[in-house]
């Protein structure tokens, strides 16, 4: 089973084709599955029990992979890397691996010889043993059978017997007070000896035979018969039939008549790293023999022939894996009962004990000579044995331990036990002194728990649940602290709870998220409870029996998942196609909501540049200026520092532009460098210096890919693991630019230390001695979420494609806006239904998503390298298009010796302007010329915007296709911030066109500038038309200069630091230095002012 499973993992994880593999087996048969073989006593089809049928040895390319059956190798020449068989073949290798198991162990008052020459005398080993077990329990005259051993392997021999209909009478000699020993303590294996006795097994306890009784064959051969056993107390136990099942032995036999050194007691000596004495020759499986100890189990097997395999092909960008003392945790059906051990299952034996808590509840062969074989760039001969190992442990071969923690020689352990004699059910789980960690434990009868135990002993992570509930339960109906209370506060914006927002659903006053905005104003601020709000809306409306609507928006009557579909499948390409073919009005301009969500559909899909312009018109202001706007108007500018590696050359790029642009540093969460404060028309002039210093967009705007952190990995630290700066690099070059429903980062941490926090990451990786970990769905913000473990132990060259497929399926199936932990968490069948899909395939549509990604990365290009390139769009980054005079937005301030904007208020009073806040009557206005068309690069296939000045007044002009110009005034009421030619354009159920303000999305109509969604502010709109003298020009109707000004001149509305703190500042803005004794030094204000200097902080 181990040389097989070595075959299909090496098959597996070879993807350059490095290696020819080529395997000789002893027996006719091909690999099967051991664990298995007492079933044999009952189907008696050896094709039941193999491993892979014939058909897929047929499959395996000749050139990858060959095996030769009922051919044994009978030793090799390690200085000539041959390998030679008992047919006078031989085979030349590369590397060559010995898997030949191991053969049953017999007790010392009878060999081989002589029991090959007993009739009535077997083994328990393989398919051989069990067909004459078979065939000698149909004689007539053979109806007693005995076992001798009591461990996992005589039992299941005793089960094997007890079901022959032809055998009557099953016993058990065991020189233990009790069965399974090596598993189980007194008290449980008191249990199982109970259980077994009342099926009417005889056992015997503490008691071995001095001998076999035989008598002389009749049939005048020198063979002899098996009648029974001499006990040590003389006594004579009658039997017909005999099965030793007493241990294992390594079958080293090649190796020693190779020269290869072996271990005293048996076994092929092997490192750490499973190589042998002899060069380019391996052991894994029970041949081995590793630090002194040869493994019964398949599980220890297994986990060598895992990192033989991947040390052979994955070792490029990952540090070779080692052994390390394996899992012994067993879990078996013997003799119908449920018998499960796992970790430290004897520390009570070893530790002192604090204190047991008892919880009673009463109640085809290939014979092609080597010369024909096509040579291989690297060959590797493995051989399986006949004799190889049954995956149980060696009944006298004590099992090496290790503690699952680091903990003193002598700390305490405490002990919880639960009997229950009426369901023969026992329990016994091993805990430190303090509860705090799980060691291990055994189980008889109830074993559901095993999987979950096991894998918490593993972690060796502190426990988050008290002892007793592992075996009694959590209290029924205790509360878990999820829920809210109706006066808890859910928008610290708006000040609005939880119970406001159900009253509304109740009272059928809000039945969408938008009524909710708009009479809450939940939402409206920086937006970061709306997740919150979101899932108490959705409940309160399942609550109240009332259907929540999940359309995209009221232009579109279907989910973000539908849309992507539609578009896809119909192979639409333009916002305009889509609205005309699935929009409730086909000539529908869009909105806030359906505009950027299908402009990052259509990225997604084709991947085409965002300011082309019949895509610009979809996207919010980050994406249209390409960079994230801030809270005074400006621009923060990230270049991508792909695994936050930067060479000093880089720094030096990035801070000379940050001191030439007046620009305020900071380093990011994501470990990158923003700059902010960068005025609009200087980012296409930033990002020409950063392009010939070697940066790329950072995409800190869009929703896509943000960053894949890493810690130094192998690269630097001396626990590094797995190179993790190298598959960060990797995976941010490959993902970098991905448009998605929301934003997604990842993490790469080198070992399990966990650095790079990965596990709060939408995807985490981290590496493992056995390969990597994948991590999905995590994230920080207003509701962190901590990521689940999606892939164990993953190759380095399969951890890309499986988080390719993980985005792929995201971007196609999550709703608008929503990050990877909602999305799991709202995902039917959750992580469980998720790995079907990415590892399993069980939607058949892993090529589908493979596709999808490839084509995303495949048609990349830095966007921002695209613009500096390009004169007409760089044409659009000025702030005003008739002027090249450039304003301020807001006052700055200096804080720490950098100058950043002044600070907003908690709130600025509610604004109303209308034409009577003029003094010039509307009737006096007067048509101005103000700007050029081609200056705001109008088109027919989307909207666009621009802002001019006129006199000290910002005004903002838009086109809309089919519709005209307008007009409003610059300035958003709410936050003072000069933006509104930022924002998208859109229209209303009715047709009424409006913008919305990039900031808060406060939205403003077009024609009479009321907002739609807060009643508390309006703004100024203006006619707009073209020249009717000069078609090329734009005019707008306005007051004159100075009356304007006077309402809405740029001077006025400045964000200055003193008007705010009159107004007063939200809290969080205000600090008090406290000093080491607690004295509060109040002369440091929030900006600091000239404090920062002040020798009162020099403690």
């Amino acid at each position: 089973m181990v040389g097989i499973a070595f075959i299909e993992k090496l098959l597996n994880l070879d993807e350059k084709q490095k290696y020819l593999i080529v395997t000789c087996g002893e027996e006719r048969h091909l690999a099967y599955n051991r664990v298995g073989l007492t079933e044999y006593f009952e189907h008696r089809n050896v094709e039941d029990l193999y491993l892979n049928p014939p058909s897929w040895y047929a499959e395996q390319q000749p050139d990858r992979f060959r095996y030769h059956l009922e051919e044994t190798v009978t030793s090799l020449t390690p200085q000539e890397h041959l390998v030679h068989t008992d047919k006078g073949r031989f085979f030349r290798y590369d590397k060559c691996i010995i898997a030949t198991g191991s053969h049953a162990d017999l007790p010392p008052y009878i060999t081989h010889e002589k029991a090959e020459k007993t009739r009535g005398v077997f083994v328990y080993r393989n398919i051989s043993d069990f067909d004459g077990i078979i065939s000698y329990a149909e004689n007539p005259d053979v109806t007693r059978a005995v076992v001798v051993g009591g461990g996992l392997l005589g039992l299941e021999a005793a089960k094997a017997v007890y079901d022959l209909p032809t055998i009557s009478h099953v016993s058990i000699i065991n020189r233990q007070a009790y069965p399974l020993s090596r598993q189980l303590d007194a008290e449980a294996g008191e249990m199982v000896l109970h259980k077994i006795e009342a099926m009417g097994v005889h056992v015997l306890t503490r008691c071995s035979p001095s001998r076999q009784v035989t008598k002389p064959a009749d049939d005048g051969s020198d063979e002899e018969i098996f009648i029974g056993f001499e006990l040590q107390d003389g006594s004579i136990h009658e039997s017909d039939l005999v099965i030793y099942a007493i241990g294992i032995k390594p079958r080293d036999d090649v190796a020693r008549v190779s020269g290869i050194d072996c271990h005293p007691r048996g076994g092929i000596i092997v490192g750490d790293d499973l190589t042998t004495s002899a060069e380019n020759v391996y052991a894994i499986g029970e041949c081995a023999s590793w630090r002194e100890n040869s493994y019964g189990l398949i599980g220890p097997g297994i986990e060598m022939a895992d990192i033989l395999a991947f040390n052979l092909t994955q070792t490029d960008s990952h540090a070779a894996r080692i052994m390390n003392s394996p899992d012994l945790s067993t879990k078996l059906k013997l003799m119908g009962i449920d018998v499960a051990s796992f970790g430290d299952f004897f520390a009570d034996k070893r530790l002192p004990l604090a204190r047991a808590q008892e919880v009673s509840l009463l109640k085809k062969s290939i014979n092609e000579p080597v010369n024909d074989l096509a040579k291989p760039k690297i060959e590797i001969s493995a051989e399986e044995s006949k004799d190889e190992s049954k995956p149980s442990p060696a009944v006298d071969a004590p099992p090496a331990r290790t503690s699952k923690r680091s903990r003193g020689k002598d700390e305490p352990i405490n002990c919880l036990v639960y009997k229950d004699p009426f369901s023969a059910t026992y329990k016994k789980y091993i805990f430190t002194a303090d509860g705090k960690y799980l060691l291990g434990g055994m189980m008889v009868g109830d074993v559901s728990d095993f999987v979950k135990l096991v894998a918490i002993v593993k972690k060796k992570k502190a426990l988050e649940l008290p002892p007793s509930q592992f075996i009694v339960g959590a209290k029924k109906g205790e509360d878990d602290g999820g829920d809210l209370d109706d006066d808890a506060q859910v928008c610290s914006c708006h000040n609005v709870s939880k119970g406001t927002i159900v009253k509304c659903v109740k009272d059928g006053v809000c039945l969408t998220i938008p009524d909710l905005k708009t009479k809450t104003k939940v939402g409206t601020g920086c937006g970061g409870c709306m997740p919150l709000v979101t899932s108490i809306f959705n409940a309160e409306m399942k609550k109240a029996g009332r259907t929540v609507d999940k359309t995209l928006c009221p232009h579109f009557a279907m989910s973000r998942q539908d849309l992507f579909s539609v578009i896809k499948v119909k192979g639409l390409h333009t916002f305009p196609e889509v609205m005309a073919t699935v929009g409730k009005n086909k000539i529908s301009i869009g909105c806030e909501v359906c505009k950027p969500a299908i402009g990052s559909i259509l990225s997604s899909l084709y991947n085409e540049h965002i300011m082309n312009p019949v895509h610009h018109q979809n996207q919010d202001t980050n994406d249209r200026f390409l960079a994230n706007i801030q809270r005074n108007g400006t621009f923060s500018v990230i270049p991508r520092i792909a695994a936050g590696e930067v060479s000093p050359e880089g720094l030096i790029a990035i801070g000379q532009v940050a001191k030439k642009y007046g620009l305020y540093t900071k380093i990011t969460g994501g470990q990158r460098i923003d700059m902010f404060g960068a005025r609009k028309d200087d980012l296409p002039d930033i990002w020409e210096e950063l392009n010939k210093a070697g940066f790329e967009s950072g995409h800190a705007y869009g929703k896509s890919l943000r960053t894949v952190k890493s810690c130094v990995g192998t690269t630097w630290c001396r626990f590094g693991v797995g190179d993790s700066v190298g598959l960060a690099v990797q995976l941010e070059n490959r993902y970098r630019g991905v448009r998605s429903p929301h934003k997604f980062k990842g993490g790469v941490s080198g070992c399990v230390r966990e650095c790079a926090e990965a596990q709060s990451k939408d995807f985490g990786i981290i590496a493992t001695d056995k390969g990597w970990n994948i991590f999905v769905g995590g994230n920080g913000g207003a509701n962190p979420r901590h990521a689940e473990l999606f892939a164990k132990d993953v190759p380095p060259s399969k951890v890309v494609r499986i988080i390719d497929r993980y985005l792929a399926y995201y971007i196609i199936t999550a709703d608008k806006l929503q990050r990877t932990a909602r999305w799991i968490e709202n995902m039917e069948g959750g992580i469980e239904k998720l790995r079907k899909v990415i590892i399993d395939d069980e939607l058949g549509i892993c090529r589908e998503l493979d596709a999808l990604m490839d084509n995303l990365v495949d048609t990349y290009e830095d966007e921002w390298a695209a613009v500096v390139k390009d004169p007409v769009k760089r044409k659009q980054f000025k702030q005003f298009i008739n002027t090249d005079e450039r304003r301020p937005q807001a006052e700055n301030i200096k804080e720490r010796g950098q100058e950043r904007p002044a600070d907003w208020p908690k709130a600025f009073p509610p604004v109303k302007l209308t034409p009577s806040n003029l003094t010039t009557p509307k009737s006096e206005w007067q048509w101005i010329s103000v700007a050029a068309k081609s200056d705001m690069v109008p088109t027919d296939t989307g909207t666009t915007s621009a802002a001019i000045k006129y006199g000290d007044t910002q005004i903002a002009i838009y086109h809309v296709p089919h519709k005209g110009y307008f007009a409003t005034q610059q300035m958003c009421p709410h936050r003072r911030a000069f933006v509104l030619d930022h924002g998208i354009i859109g229209d209303t159920v009715n047709g009424e066109l409006y913008v919305s303000c990039p900031l808060h999305k406060r939205n403003f109509t077009l024609t009479s500038g009321e907002c739609l969604n807060d009643p508390d502010y309006q703004i100024l709109s203006f006619k707009a038309r073209e020249d009717p003298e000069n078609e090329k020009n734009i005019q707008l109707l306005l007051p004159p200069q100075q009356d304007i000004d006077a309402v809405l001149g740029t001077e006025k509305w400045l964000v200055r630091q003193a008007e705010s703190e009159a107004l007063g500042l939200n809290a969080a803005t205000q600090i008090d230095v406290v000093g080491p004794k607690g004295e509060v030094t109040a002369e440091v204000s929030s900006s600091c002012g000239g404090a920062c200097g002040d020798n009162k902080l020099e403690w």
